[in-house]
């Protein structure tokens, strides 16, 4: 059997605002550490992103902040697109799902649903804005959640509970645009036929994946089609999108109407893969068409519909050889201060901001989220204790460890890691147990465990704190084998150590990697390799990996809440 490719998709961010850490930690870290790991393990993977720049969402900010659409999502767009790349997440291509290319991509799925009746024309009565004159689709009409009975739910969604809804859903609906209460006006629309997908889904998700999805994504999934598939309107009355092709004898009926945005952003996966192929010269079906391909995608709880649903659905009814996705993994959600997270009420950290605020510190955010991952319920984000994981784990225990040895072997070794003379059984069992690291580690991440894999890396520094702290080399031993024995086995520690962050802590890693003169090594090599640092290896100079986070800019950043909670 052929060796596996895998195509790793990221939801795409809604071009509308930057990218806060509940995207960090609900998508984009735990999708970047499992890439990270696939390449250590020297297999061929594809990692896939972009922009989503359509939906109600787009224009409604563009009317807050007093521009166009275009304006809003070139805006955001760059300003994501630098935030993943000085955060340390490297897509093999960043997209846009206003190129060309997704136009002609989702375009063409439309009409190959439409020429072979595989979607239809129903003509419904939808919310309409008498003063605005226009319809309401998804972000323009908002009401009553009819599940938690939360006020200023979407047409498209309750950003309180995350249930996806409907416009009829909504219990006293108002307009966004006008406040005013809406009418019910006829208007056409094509409609993708779910229902006849139902057996189909059922199989697949029920029988095929009920024992290795996440809970969360299966359990949802199973809810929809409990309650019955139905038909899903995939145009929306809006003049900004992906205009619909002209497929009708009257330009009329297709005037200001745009592919609804879940039915093309998740096609932005196949181009944006296209677009990477035409600019490496490479074919792409590969990646979507060959049934050793393992599709895996990391989305938000709020897409696992779209997702489990829709998507697969689109890529079943075009019938051209498309694979289905292989995982879909979504967190639950992550709050900020004891509050839900929302980009439209602007209660959040934002990447680019923390960037600015804590200039070449992006591993301790990167650590922060990793270690509060809702990776099965949700969880929460303070400053406090962003403050005291930073001071009391990877200044206290990580940084302290390496900085105690390289200053033991400089001062006992002049930089050079020397011959392990005779080992204890203390010293056989600590070697032996970091040759497991590797091993463990990548079956916690290939279970999609980042939480544990992470508290399992930190183990090994603080293994090699304890070790230093009861051998207590620094007393002036007068048996110079036995402290050459001991700065040994330390060093094969912090080189596993270097080996190993590099998956979490990308920006430590680099730094280790200088410090010790070591290069990256592919995963089979780390664990059937008996030493990591080889004796007589000479290290390079020395730098402090982590350093402290002070309480002066911890109230800056509370103050920075507090600004924001009384712009509320």
């Amino acid at each position: 059997m052929k060796e596996s490719k895998y195509t790793v998709t990221a939801a795409l961010p809604y071009a509308n605002g930057p990218i806060h850490i509940g995207h960090l930690s609900g998508v984009y870290l735990p999708a970047d550490i499992f890439v990270r790991y696939l390449r250590r393990k020297n297999k061929e993977v594809l990692f896939i992103c972009g922009s989503d720049e359509h939906g109600a969402p787009i224009p409604i900010q563009a009317k807050k902040e007093k521009t166009t659409p275009k304006a809003i999502v070139d805006k955001y767009h760059f300003l994501i697109k630098d935030s993943f790349t000085n955060f340390g997440i490297h897509f093999d291509n960043y997209s846009r799902t206003s190129t060309v290319i997704h136009h002609e991509i989702s375009t063409s799925f439309f009409k190959k649903l439409h020429k072979e009746k595989k979607i239809f024309e129903k003509v419904s009565e939808q919310y309409y804005d008498n003063e605005a004159k226009q319809f309401l689709a998804d972000r323009y009409i908002s009401g009553i959640c009819p599940h938690c009975k939360k006020k200023e739910a979407y047409g498209d969604q309750c950003e309180n509970c995350g249930s996806s809804l409907s416009p009829e859903e909504l219990i006293d609906p108002r307009s966004t645009i006008s406040g005013s209460i809406p009418i019910l006006k006829k208007t056409k629309h094509w409609y993708l036929p779910l229902n006849k997908y139902q057996n189909f889904l059922e199989k697949w998700i029920l029988k095929d994946h009920k024992k290795d999805w996440k809970g969360n994504v299966y359990g949802q999934a199973k809810s929809w089609l409990d309650k019955g598939l139905k038909p899903r309107s995939i145009t929306r009355d809006l003049n900004w999108g992906v205009p619909i092709p002209l497929i009708t004898t009257t330009k009329k009926e297709v005037r200001e109407k745009v592919l609804y945005v879940w039915f093309e952003a998740p096609i932005g996966y196949i181009s944006s893969t296209i677009e990477w192929a035409k600019r490496k010269k490479k074919d792409w079906k590969p990646y979507w068409k060959n049934e050793n391909t393992k599709l895996i995608q990391f989305i938000g709880k709020d897409n696992i519909v779209f997702h489990c649903i829709i998507f697969p659905v689109i890529l079943k009814a075009y019938n051209n050889g498309y694979i289905l996705p292989y995982k879909i993994l979504a967190n639950e959600f992550l709050h900020l201060e004891d509050e839900k997270i929302s980009t439209s009420r602007n209660w959040g950290v934002w990447l680019h901001e923390y960037l600015k605020d804590f200039p070449n510190q992006q591993d301790p955010l990167r650590y922060i989220l990793i270690a509060n991952m809702p990776e099965k319920k949700d969880n929460n984000f303070n400053w406090k204790d962003f403050q005291r994981k930073n001071n009391t784990e990877l200044v206290a225990v990580f940084g302290n460890f390496v900085n105690r040895s390289l200053t033991l072997i400089q001062k006992y070794n002049n930089g050079i890691i020397p011959n392990p003379g005779i080992l204890s059984i203390m010293d056989k069992h600590i070697l032996k147990k970091i040759r497991k690291y590797p091993e463990n580690i990548g079956k916690l991440i290939e279970s999609f465990r980042f939480r544990e894999a992470l508290v399992y890396f930190m183990d090994l520094a603080r293994m090699g704190n304890k070790y230093l702290t009861e051998e207590e080399p620094w007393k002036g031993f007068t048996n110079q084998q036995r402290l050459e024995t001991i700065l040994y086995v330390s060093f094969q520690i912090v080189g596993m150590l270097a080996q190993l962050s590099e998956l979490f802590l990308p920006y430590t890693a680099n730094k280790l990697f200088k410090m010790l003169r070591l290069k990256t090594l592919f995963w089979n090599k780390i664990e059937n390799k008996e030493e990591i640092i080889c004796p007589g290896h000479v290290l390079g100079k020395s730098t402090l990996l982590f350093q402290k986070i002070t309480n002066g800019s911890i109230e800056k950043q509370l103050r920075k809440l507090g600004k924001r909670t009384l712009t509320l």
